[in-house]
């Protein structure tokens, strides 16, 4: 065979390998918009009647219970008064005796079947955009990181498998799967139509292999980002719910059905909390192992590039929101604005350096 037959085959094996990685993803759209509607239909058959009932009794029983008057006990030489329980919704400042929910099947069997139902499509959906990214980077010939395209549906699948993972070590995580499924149809609608580029070798300073490592612990660090986010976003509404409630206010019915099923507003700020924290030494070592790639291949270590920047400031956001936690004036809504906010300089790190600010980063284009 000659040389040029040799690349020429070559050359179209790595468009039919291309051509298989869209088709894979496109399908695992396919299957993620599945998992999206039994997720939907888990919150909505899940038995929202059961949740009012549930709360209404609970509230039925709290009203009988203040209507009741003080226990009076006589004994001798006078009366001794005992208090009638009360019904506690916040034990301190910051934090609540509240149990978690029971979940987005609303503790139904119909419910319950609709979710696991999703969770098996969310998993095959997975495996499927998975088998996408590996496609591609066998189309490319090399890590498939090179272009925003390829950090896209790397970063859906490494979320996805967070989620999978907290599911298989039997973390009650499950109410996450409606908000993640919806997140990632939107990450990869964008992907394919906007962001959408077609294989191609990269330029020589990406050429090296920091880009494994670089590159594979800041999409780890994104997705693990994005989960503390969503826990930390639930956080702030479930808090306002408890909020209204110990205030001795009535929810509208959307929200009680929604809001009750969710873990408490204490358990959704651990979780955010536990996960951001986690991570963090490892955006750190994301930054280190950046600055290295930097020496490397431009001669210098820093030079404040936007790229470079907005890691930093990222970097300084989730370091304050994690001080912030640990102090204790700061701790709760006040810490989970500056997780937000931290989120926020990531996605901008991400999407609004890439596509707005020009720097020594922005070779790959979109």
């Amino acid at each position: 065979m000659t040389l040029a037959a040799a690349t020429e085959l070559a050359t179209a094996t790595n468009e039919h390998l291309a051509n298989i990685s869209n088709t894979l993803i496109y399908s695992a759209m396919a299957v993620y918009t599945l998992a999206f509607f039994a997720y939907i239909a888990e919150w909505l058959f899940g038995s929202r009647s059961k949740v009012a009932r549930t709360a209404a009794a609970l509230t039925a029983q709290a009203d009988a219970t203040a209507k009741t008057p003080a226990v009076t006990v006589k004994t001798a030489g006078g009366t001794a008064v005992l208090e009638r329980p009360k019904v506690v919704v916040r034990s301190a400042a910051g934090a609540r005796d509240v149990p978690d929910g029971p979940g987005a099947h609303g503790g139904d069997e119909q419910g319950d079947l609709y979710g696991r139902i999703a969770v098996s499509l969310t998993v095959l959906a997975f495996l499927v955009e998975l088998g996408g990214v590996f496609a591609r980077a066998a189309s490319v010939e090399r890590a498939p990181w090179g272009n925003m395209y390829e950090f896209n549906i790397t970063f859906s699948t490494v979320a996805v498998g967070v989620y999978v993972t907290l599911l298989a070590l039997k973390k009650n995580v499950r109410w996450l799967g409606l908000f993640l499924t919806t997140t990632v149809l939107l990450d990869l609608g964008l992907a394919v139509t906007v962001l959408y580029t077609a294989s191609d070798q990269l330029v020589p300073a990406l050429h090296s292999y920091w880009l494994y490592i670089h590159v594979s612990t800041a999409i780890v660090c994104g997705a693990v980002f994005y989960v503390g986010a969503v826990g930390t976003l639930l956080y702030l509404f479930k808090d306002s719910y408890e909020n209204k409630l110990a205030g001795g206010g009535q929810p509208g019915r959307f929200a009680t059905s929604v809001l009750e099923r969710l873990p408490a507003s204490a358990s959704l700020d651990k979780f955010a909390y536990r996960v951001n924290a986690a991570v963090f030494p490892l955006w750190t070592f994301t930054i280190i192992a950046g600055a290295i790639w930097a020496e490397s291949a431009w001669g210098r270590y820093w030079g404040w590039d936007p790229k470079e920047t907005w890691a930093f400031i990222t970097w300084v956001a989730y370091a304050c929101y994690l001080h912030a936690r640990s102090t204790v004036g700061w701790k709760g809504r006040k810490a989970a604005y500056i997780a937000l906010v931290a989120f926020g300089c990531w996605l901008f790190n991400y999407y609004g350096v890439n596509i707005f600010v020009g720097g020594k980063h922005s070779y790959a284009g979109v």
